[in-house]
This record gives structure tokens, sequence and C-alpha cells, in this order.
């Protein structure tokens, strides 16, 4: 009975292809690529001119609506649009668009938009069969890539194309989708309605994915109607999305309570060694939508400010994980992440360099400051030796031993010791070296 519902099914045409925005103006979300004059814009209103005729690579992750934005350009001009998926297409099929399209353009003046998804699964040979057709200005192409492109696209295509980088689905962009699907001929065609709770937990699992809102609302909308009164309109709630895509209905608020308590237990339980309760929270962040970029910062500032010198690699292994989950995105960056977590949490932990740092930047707002001290001071200026700068410094290298008796605090300061390591893993190396080192310095 649900198959025969018109608006919530049109043949096995998934609702997500069904919402596809007909022009730039339907689509939601990317305002900084959609601005008056823009290389898209003008690629959708030009019927040709070359002001509109530069190929375009868009890279982002995946629901940003690089496959709408081509469909839209495409349907917005005069153009030929060609489609083609580096999954099925070889070499044979780019050099087939290459010559309709040139005799298109010399025969009958109709230039040809060549969209190519997932550019990053062609083959060098692949991507240099479009080369010509690029050059020559035979098609225009735009070019889908969820992997960064510098590392994936050969130079000259590159050189050839303008970059265009698509951010996540905000949640009020999500929101607009949801709410034209449901009430869209298209969509839903109002047959059921939707909670504001289901709304929001649509918004929160898609997590910026408007592919994966849609496929939601298209999941939870069949179960409604599936369990409803036939005499009313059947409801989305919050418990019917959860049902629908098997997801549990975590209480998770980005904004809320929920989002300010999982984050501390998170890195409390970092900071504790508890590493199960750390991955523990690291699910829970994840499966509620959690934007993974928040995540990522909260793990680097967790390996300078808990672990520190006691495994400086805390922070290397941190950051790299940072830069693999915005390379390769969700789900696959849960990976880097998760084994962020683990180091973290099983290192020895010190607090030393963050509460030094603390401590002078303290005494600094509390006037304790001082003159630079002479020997110190920059002696490359006209004038500055004759102020005595720079004169009895003593060049550590000329020492055996790389260090020198030598005052570098000023005077109001000398003694003032902010850093004192901890004799947990590194520091205890660090703790014995810098006694020596302060006991030569300092005398």
């Amino acid at each position: 009975m649900v198959s025969t519902q018109q608006g919530l099914h049109s043949g096995a045409v998934p609702l997500a292809v069904r919402m596809r925005p007909r022009n730039l103006e339907e689509v939601a979300g990317q305002k900084h690529l959609l601005r008056p004059g823009s290389p898209l814009v003008n690629l959708a209103s030009d019927s040709g001119g070359a002001r509109g005729s530069v190929s375009i690579i868009l890279w982002g992750p995946p629901g940003t609506g690089k496959t709408t934005l081509a469909q839209a350009i495409a349907h917005s001009s005069n153009r030929k649009f060609v489609e083609l998926s580096a999954v099925t297409a070889g070499v044979r099929d780019v050099r087939q668009v290459m010559e309709e399209a040139f005799t298109s353009r010399d025969l009958y003046g109709v230039s040809t938009v060549l969209f190519l998804d997932e550019i990053h699964r062609f083959t060098k040979a692949q991507q240099d069969a479009l080369l010509p057709g690029v050059e020559n200005g035979w098609v225009i192409l735009v070019a889908a890539t969820t992997e960064n492109p510098s590392f994936s696209v050969i130079s000259p295509l590159l050189s050839r194309s303008l970059l265009l980088t698509l951010e996540p689905l905000s949640d009020d962009d999500l929101g607009l989708l949801v709410d034209r699907a449901v009430v869209d001929a298209r969509g839903l065609a109002g047959r059921v309605t939707l909670t504001p709770e289901g709304r929001a937990t649509i918004i929160r699992l898609a997590s910026g994915d408007a592919r994966r809102a849609l496929t939601a609302l298209e999941a939870a909308g069949t179960s409604a109607l599936a369990g409803g009164d036939a005499d009313a309109v059947p409801e989305i709630t919050d418990e019917t999305v959860a049902q629908a895509v098997d997801r549990a209905l975590l209480r998770y608020d980005r904004n809320g309570d929920e989002h300010y308590d999982v984050i501390s237990a998170f890195i409390k339980s970092v900071r504790g060694s508890d590493v199960d309760a750390a991955i523990h929270y690291l699910a829970r962040m994840i499966e509620a939508g959690e934007d993974p970029r928040f995540i990522a910062r909260r793990i680097i500032i967790s390996a300078a400010e808990d672990i520190g010198m006691a495994d400086p690699q805390a922070l290397v292994i941190a950051t790299a994980a940072a830069d693999a989950v915005q390379f390769i995105g969700m789900p696959e960056g849960r990976i880097p992440l998760a084994e962020a977590v683990v180091y973290l949490a099983t290192a020895p932990k010190s607090n030393a360099s963050y509460v030094a740092i603390d401590k002078a930047i303290a005494d600094v707002r509390a006037g304790k400051i001082g003159r630079v001290p002479k020997p110190l001071r920059d002696a490359h200026y006209p004038g500055a030796k004759r102020l005595g700068h720079g004169k009895g410094y003593t060049y550590p290298h000329d020492s055996d031993l790389g260090v020198v008796a030598q005052q570098y605090l000023p005077d109001e300061l000398k003694s003032t010791e902010y850093y004192r390591p901890t004799e947990h893993g590194n520091e205890r190396d660090v703790a014995a070296r810098l006694e020596k080192i302060r006991r030569i310095t300092r005398g």
C-alpha cells in the first residue's frame, strides 16, 4: 500500500534524487560559491560566452551538492549536459564525449558541459584524455571529488580548472531541504507531517550531508505511513526517525547541555587515562553527528594541555589525526580519531607546559616584565653598540657543552622558574637535563 502513495515514491527514484534543485536558486547552502558574478553563476546563466566557459573542480564531503550544482547548471543554461562516472567510464567513453562535443560546437554552436563524478578514481592516463577537450574548449568540465585534488588530480588538469571547495551544509540549510521535501509534490507531498523533534533528529543525524538527511526523511516517511491511522495524517517523530534509520536516539544537542557534558567527560577520560571511557564518549559524539573538526580540535588541545612534554609525540599524532579527518572525511575519519584518542589516553600525562605559559602570562599581565638584559639586545642597527647592546653576549655554540653561564631573564625575574617538569614519561629525562642546564646558566 505504501509504495503506491503519490508523492512518497516515484518508481524506484530515491527522494534525494527527486528533490534535486532544478536551478541554482533552489540550491541550499554553498552561498560562498553562488554570489552574483561567481564562476558557477556565470556558468549557469551564460549561454556560451567566454566568461562562463571555465572548467571547474568541485571538492567537498559527500552530500554537499556537487552533483546537484552540476545538474542545476545544466538545467539553467543552453548547453548540452553529459554525465560520466569515473567508477564506470573509461578512456574510450571520455574520447567519445570529446568527439561529440567538438562536433556539437563546430556544427551547431552548442557547447557541452561534462560532469565527471569521482574524478579521483580516474587514473593518470584517463585524466590525460580529458586535457585536449578542456584545453581547447570542446567541453566545460565540471568534476566532483571527495578527495583533495592536489593529490588526486593531475597538475595539468588542475592548472586549467578552478578549484571550488564545498562546505558541509549548516543545520539551517538542512532544515530548508527537509521542510521543502515534506510539502513538495516531488517529495512527500504533504502526506506526512514532521514534528520539530523529528526534524531536529534528522538534521542531527545528517551531520551536514543533504543526501543523508533526505534518505532518513524518506525512510521515516515510509515508516510513518505504514504504521499510521488511515483517517489521519501520519506524524514523523524523533522516535519514528530513530527506528527508521536503525539508530539509537541519542540525547544530544550540539548547542545544549549534552554537548558540553559529553565533551567534558571525553576530555576528563583522556586526562584520567581511561581509554575505554574516552573511546565510548568519542563514539557518542560521532553517532550524534558532532562535527569531527570540533572533536579533532579538542584532541589537539588535550595533547598539548594534558600530555605535553611527557610524550611530545602526542601532539604530532593529534595534529595528524585532524589532518586525516579533513582529508578523508567521515565515516572513515573515525579511525584516525580513535587512534589518536587511544594514544593520548594511554600516554604519560603532564600539564607542566600548560602551567608554565599561564604563570608567565600572569606575570606579564601583572607588570613583571623588566628590561631585556643588554647582552641579549639587538646590536645590528646603527648606534646599538654605543648603547652597549650585545656587549658581553656569550655564544653557546662556542662552548663544548653547548650551554653557557648567562642571564636571559630580566633582572626582576632572573631566579624565576616557570617550567617544572614532572617525573612522568619523557619529562623525567627533561627534568634531569633541565636541572643541569639551569645549574650552568644561572651559576
